[in-house]
């Protein structure tokens, strides 16, 4: 039996709802002593302090992962670059570094640019969680539990270090996969990124309406559903969009066509195709909620 994950000091940069629930998940689990929480803003990091999602706050990357023996990287991939350069040369030899961006070639090349000698011991990581809120006050310990995480090692990194991080996300009660990098893109662009295009898409168009007001005030729960996820931070998914840019074009072309059939069979008025095309995203719907919960 594998002894006890046990971590002694968890640097989280990025200390919102994925950083700081991951930080929770460990502490409830008792696999970590304590939490540095770097962030850019005082009042959040302040926040993070209060409820006990963090022991220590830092606005310093750099000094926070002195003798740090894991690092999550929680923030926008966006900011990569710029974090990874401030903590390289502070990084201990052993230390464990992961992320949780959405997109992973990207974040994988940075890596590669950025960390230098310390990119065998990066396992690049990302948890399918989350909801429309951010910041500390969001993160909450199950947010992880039974969803998946996706991990993206490379021919480098050292199996020690991609056991930890495993390890780590099993503790938060996630169920672990491990992936090509440029799988992993083309499925999300697919299954998270182009359904958040389109709820971003949607509310400008109605909000772009004469009386949007209205429009919202009489709007039931179809529409409540499809628009959630435009709660999500802009700085977030404009990161992600570019990042990804080329599968999440790829898919939006494929969304494109199917839109552009729907579309011809409203013009044309013919009920039996709009018929046959939405009884087969329900059966399709259907079939995948009874394999997802299988």
């Amino acid at each position: 039996m594998p002894a006890k994950l046990k971590i002694g000091k968890l640097v989280v940069i990025g200390t919102g709802l994925i950083g700081g629930s991951f930080a929770l998940a460990l502490k409830r689990a008792r696999a970590v002593r304590r939490v540095i929480g770097v962030g850019r803003t005082h009042r959040n990091l302040a926040a993070a302090v209060r409820l006990k999602v963090i022991d220590e706050a830092s606005q310093d990357a750099a000094n926070a992962v002195r003798d740090a023996n894991f690092v999550l990287l929680a923030t926008p991939v966006g900011q990569m670059p710029a974090v990874m350069t401030a903590i390289a040369p502070h990084l201990p030899a052993r230390a464990v570094v992961t992320d949780a961006g959405s997109t992973k070639r990207d974040v994988i090349a940075c890596a590669r640019r950025f960390l230098g000698g310390h990119f065998s011991r990066f396992v690049p990581g990302h948890p399918i969680a989350g909801t429309e809120r951010s910041g500390a006050t969001a993160a909450f310990p199950d947010l992880f539990r039974g969803r998946n995480v996706i991990l993206t090692p490379q021919r480098g990194t050292a199996a020690s270090a991609t056991l930890m991080v495993r390890r780590a996300w099993e503790a938060c009660g996630a169920q672990v996969t491990q992936l090509d990098a440029k799988e992993h893109d083309a499925i999300l662009a697919a299954v998270s990124h182009l359904p958040h295009v389109i709820a971003f898409a949607l509310v400008n168009m109605l909000a772009s309406r004469a009386n949007p007001g209205r429009l919202f005030k009489l709007s039931a729960g179809g529409l409540r559903d499809s628009v959630r996820i435009a709660g999500s931070s802009p700085e977030m998914w404009a990161d992600i969009c570019i990042a990804n840019r080329d599968s999440l074009l790829a898919v939006l072309e494929d969304y494109e066509n199917e839109f552009e059939q729907m579309r011809a069979a409203i013009e044309g008025a013919d009920a039996q195709q709009l018929r046959r095309m939405f009884a087969q995203a329900r059966d399709a719907r259907e079939k995948w909620l009874v394999n997802k919960r299988a």
